[in-house]
């Protein structure tokens, strides 16, 4: 099962940031985990932030969730909920830091999924924390005006990009508890590149197909293989192999097939090269319309130890 006993949502009093709460609360309701709502104030930011209050506006989503009998009214009173304020230059420091005191085991936010110079130059507080932090992240994007209208409880397909890495594993045994969760299906997706390094560029190889006519079938029965090696939860897991390239590729995929969320692993590189190749998790989290969790390749997991691990790590 998810192990999430702390999970942490920022809020900010924004539209985006409301979905992100909903997602949260949804989540800590049905995992039993305790809910940190944190409002990061900002130095030398105006905003009415300051009219509002944490407390009703939590008191307030109580009733609307059970309004929409997504979740027994009961499991939504029992959301133990802690509130906090932080200080900070910036909202992402600000989050990180409460999310190591505190030890929660899931942060959660809103991005606008903001593209173009004024990402670049300004940044976004969620890539941020993607970027940096050392625990899973679950940013939840603002609706677009043609895009579906999606609730938390509306999690009926998940999507995670496989590589064949021990990470895209862990990703996919997170899918697999999530899906047990929500009663979702799930789709592995592997994305085969097309084109070639230009040292392959022999005698006129340009393509993998010119190397490897079969290379989708061949990638099928390896995907199917590592479905099945995968543990977890019993799930309906549908395998599908294509070639192309990945980031357009997982996006088309999530508009296609009306993806609720997405779960994938990040290497969080930092740096130069970042900045240079770009992150394939922070593309997909700014181009897709449906809720991201990411994973550190390096950082903590959401799936509990099998017991007999546990045994043996105890000695």
């Amino acid at each position: 099962m998810l192990s999430i006993d702390d999970l942490l949502v920022a809020r900010d009093f924004s539209s985006v940031s409301d979905r992100a709460v909903r997602y949260a609360f949804d989540l800590a309701a049905r995992t039993g985990a305790t809910l940190h709502v944190l409002h990061a104030d900002v130095l030398h930011e105006a905003g009415g932030a300051k009219d509002r209050s944490l407390s009703d506006d939590l008191s307030a989503l109580r009733e609307e969730l059970k309004e929409t009998g997504a979740l027994a009214p009961e499991a939504v009173n029992t959301v133990r909920i802690k509130e906090a304020t932080r200080r900070d230059v910036s909202p992402g420091p600000a989050i990180m830091s409460y999310a190591a005191e505190a030890d929660v085991d899931l942060i959660a936010l809103g991005t606008h999924g903001r593209r173009g110079p004024s990402r670049i130059l300004l940044g976004s507080v969620a890539e941020e924390v993607v970027r940096q932090a050392d625990r899973p992240v679950l940013t939840v994007r603002g609706e677009a005006d043609d895009g579906p209208v999606r609730t938390p409880d509306s999690i009926e397909r998940i999507l995670v990009p496989v590589d064949f890495s021990d990470f895209s594993r862990e990703a996919l045994r997170t899918a697999k508890e999530w899906a047990a969760l929500y009663d979702a299906t799930i789709d592995a997706l592997h994305v085969v590149p097309e084109a070639l390094n230009p040292a392959f560029y022999v005698g006129g190889v340009k393509s993998i197909y010119d190397m490897h006519p079969d290379i989708e079938e061949k990638v099928q029965e390896r995907l199917d293989a590592f479905l099945e090696d995968t543990e977890g939860p019993v799930a309906d897991v549908r395998a599908h192999v294509g070639v192309g390239n990945a980031v357009p590729d997982i996006i088309e995929f999530v508009d296609a097939n009306e993806t609720d969320l997405v779960v994938m692993s990040t290497h969080g590189r930092t740096g130069l090269d970042r900045f240079l190749l770009g992150s394939v998790a922070e593309k997909i989290i700014r181009h897709v319309h449906c809720p991201v969790v990411t994973m550190k390749a390096f950082g903590r997991s959401l799936i509990a130890p099998p017991a007999s691990a546990a045994r043996n790590a105890d000695g």
